[in-house]
Parts: C-alpha cells; sequence; structure tokens
C-alpha cells in the first residue's frame, strides 16, 4: 500500500509503520513499475500522488515524466519528508505537500495525473471520496486508484509444524478486520465495491481495469523477506486474538529468530501477490 492519508483510519499509525511502508513499497514495484507503463503515452505537466506515504510511487512518477511537476500528497509530514529524502537520493524533482484525505484535497489545484494507491478504501464514503479525487482532473485527465486484487501468499500450506492451511486462516482474521475497520469509520456508508461503476458515478469515462503480478519466488532476497516478516509481524499483532492458541503459536515460532524455522531462515518463502489498478479519464467536454 502506499497509505491511508489524514485521521480518518483511527487504527494505524501510519508514520509509525514509516519502515514497513517504505518496505512493501519496495517490494511492490514490480505491479507500479507494470501499472505505470500503462500512463506510458501521456505527458502529463502536473502530476499528484493521493496517499504518497514515503513516496516510493510518486519517486518512480518523477523519474518517468522528468519535464512534469510531481508532488507527494499525504497527511504524514514524517512520510513526506521520507518522500523527499528518498527522491533526494534518487535525483528526482519532487514536491510534498500536507494534506489530510479526503477532506484537504481543495487547496491542490489541479492535475493531468492523479495516483492514489489503496487510499481511499480507508475512507468512510468511498464514493464521495472518488468523487474528490475526479474534481483535481483537469479535463482530460486520467485518474489511477489501486483497489482490490489477491491476497498475499508466503508460506507452503504446510509448514512442517501446527495446523496446515494457516495462511487461509489468516486471511480470514484479516478480512474480518478489515470489515470492522470499516464499519467503525466516520460517515461510513455501505456500497457496492464495483470500482469500474463508482468511477463512472464520479462522472468519469474510459474506464477499465488491469491486475499485474507481484512475484518473488523462493528463495526470497533479503528485502522482499524482511517485507513479509513485518507483515506477519503486524499479522500477529492485529489479528491475534482471533486466532487460536495453535495457530499463535505457528506464528510464533515463525518469527522467532532462534527457532531454524523461522521466516528469516526458511528456503520456501516466498512473496506471491496481485494488484488491481484502475485507470478512468475526465471528459473534456462537460
Amino acid at each position: 500500500m502506499d497509505k491511508a492519508m489524514g485521521k480518518a483510519d483511527n487504527d494505524f499509525d501510519w508514520a509509525a509503520m514509516a519502515d514497513m511502508l517504505e518496505l512493501e513499497g519496495e517490494t511492490h514495484s514490480p505491479y507500479v513499475r507494470q501499472a505505470f507503463e500503462e500512463l506510458s503515452h501521456l505527458t502529463p505537466r502536473r502530476i499528484l500522488d493521493i496517499g504518497s506515504g514515503p513516496g516510493v510511487a510518486a519517486c518512480r512518477l518523477a523519474g518517468m515524466f522528468p519535464q512534469a511537476e510531481v508532488t507527494a500528497v499525504d497527511g504524514e509530514p514524517e512520510l513526506l519528508a521520507r518522500a523527499g529524502e528518498r527522491a533526494g537520493r534518487l535525483g528526482v524533482r519532487l514536491r510534498t505537500r500536507v494534506a489530510e484525505f479526503p477532506e484537504g484535497l481543495a487547496g491542490l489545484g489541479t492535475a493531468d495525473l492523479v495516483w492514489s494507491g489503496q487510499v481511499v478504501h480507508h475512507v468512510g464514503d468511498q464514493q464521495g471520496a472518488l468523487h474528490r479525487l475526479a474534481g483535481l482532473l483537469e479535463p482530460g485527465g486520467v485518474l489511477a486508484i489501486v483497489e482490490g486484487g489477491l491476497p498475499a501468499r508466503w508460506l507452503p500450506r504446510d509448514l512442517g509444524f501446527g495446523r496446515p492451511g494457516l495462511q487461509a486462516r489468516l486471511d480470514a482474521a484479516m478480512a474480518d478486520r478489515f470489515d470492522r475497520m470499516r464499519a467503525e469509520l466516520p460517515g461510513t456508508v455501505s456500497v457496492v465495491e464495483d470500482w469500474p461503476g463508482m468511477l463512472r458515478a464520479a462522472g468519469l469515462t474510459e474506464v477499465r481495469s488491469k491486475t499485474f503480478l507481484v512475484d518473488h519466488p523462493a528463495p526470497l532476497e533479503e528485502g522482499p523477506r524482511r517485507s513479509v516478516r513485518r507483515q506477519l509481524e503486524r499479522n500477529r499483532k492485529v489479528v491475534g486474538e482471533l486466532l487460536d492458541a495453535e495457530d499463535v503459536a505457528t506464528l510464533d515460532r515463525l518469527l522467532d529468530p532462534a527457532d531454524p524455522a523461522c521466516v528469516d531462515e526458511r528456503p520456501d518463502l516466498f512473496l506471491l501477490t496481485a494488484k488491481t489498478v484502475h485507470f478512468a479519464r475526465r471528459p473534456e467536454h462537460a
């Protein structure tokens, strides 16, 4: 994920998750690269990355469109500081702007290309958020949002200990937690999460969706391996209470650096996931 802006989702301390977010952004960069290839024919003058987090995608946009003014927009100054540092290391031009999502978008001005990665689902009124994102577009401008895809897979079904199928039960627990998070958001509105339909309802046209693969096969390199560890640590923290004692014990073994079966050592650890990007355009003439 990039990250959700602002304070709407009280279950996330985004600044504290900065290391994990940056590592995840780097690990998931294959899908971002593929998605941006779908935009390579554009010649944008101004680009906004809404909910940029530590700026992994924003810096890639800045490198891809060096002629454009690229602005990373986020509600956490700490993450934008990271984005600025990253841009400096990579030698790309990147502006940063602190703004809450979706309330703080009004002062951003318009852009020819707006990117937003896994942000909208953290807002109570998702359709309203899409209307606000659509309002950032110049006539003919393109919006690309990342929502949906497939849950990540990291481990064999049978780990050699514990009950087989841990990953499926983690998925179910995380889905339950996500449902509770959505229900508790301020101003939450139930909506059929048909993202192409929602983009059309926001007044956009030429809507299409495409899913991109992230495939890091075993044995994992250091960066993706650390990313998997961080995700499992977060799963243990946020859904441990929803798992039975045996699954908690299995997770603890996987996360115990002293255990030879931990994720730091397992030769069978991999990372496979898919991300869906929805593209749409604002009509030239209303």
